[in-house]
């Protein structure tokens, strides 16, 4: 089906940050009957035919928190780009700059949504940044396909030692301390 942007209406939810999420939603709505256009990290696209009612009451059985403030959803779209881009894009040559793709994907300079993040957040979008670039090196060490240099270069860091201060700092643990673990500490998205 082809739709106009007048004939559906976009809804925002609060911390859907991973395709999991994304294929549970659909699941529900499936289940419930529910007719919808689209499910996206973070959106539900429905047409006009679904009423509001049907909608909330949805939201609310399962327990999905909708945003309507215009800078609360800036920062779910910023959120759901930095995930994208650091644990989905395969940026393997890290040829992709953050800033540059955040303010392709949402349209305004990485100074806007930089503030716009901060004021929502209990910390700045550069270390939520590092803390997803951070998590992916745990789980691709954990992985042990790439060397310490591959990971460096494919999260975007100039050299090994950079991304071992970077890991040293965010998680007190040095990259050896971390391997040498048995059962390491990985974070799910919606949690970093």
């Amino acid at each position: 089906m082809n739709y106009s942007m007048n004939e559906y209406k976009t809804i925002y939810l609060q911390d859907m940050l991973c395709n999991c999420c994304k294929r549970l939603l659909q699941m529900l709505l499936k289940e419930d009957n529910i007719e919808y256009i689209k499910v996206d990290m973070g959106t539900i696209v429905f047409s006009l035919d679904v009423d509001n009612e049907t909608i909330n009451t949805f939201l609310k059985k399962n327990k999905f928190k909708q945003i309507e403030d215009k800078n609360k959803i800036i920062v779910e779209q910023i959120k759901i780009a930095v995930i994208e881009l650091v644990h989905y894009a395969n940026n393997n040559n890290s040829i992709i700059r953050n800033s540059d793709y955040l303010m392709e994907k949402i349209g305004k300079s990485y100074q806007q949504l930089s503030n716009i993040f901060s004021e929502h957040e209990d910390q700045t979008l550069e270390k939520f940044i590092i803390a997803h670039k951070i998590e992916k090196s745990k789980r691709l060490l954990i992985q042990n396909e790439l060397t310490l240099s591959e990971i460096a270069f494919q999260m975007g860091y100039s050299s090994v030692q950079y991304l071992s201060n970077q890991f040293k700092k965010t998680t007190g643990q040095t990259v050896s301390e971390f391997k040498k673990m048995e059962n390491p500490n990985i974070k799910a998205l919606d949690e970093i």
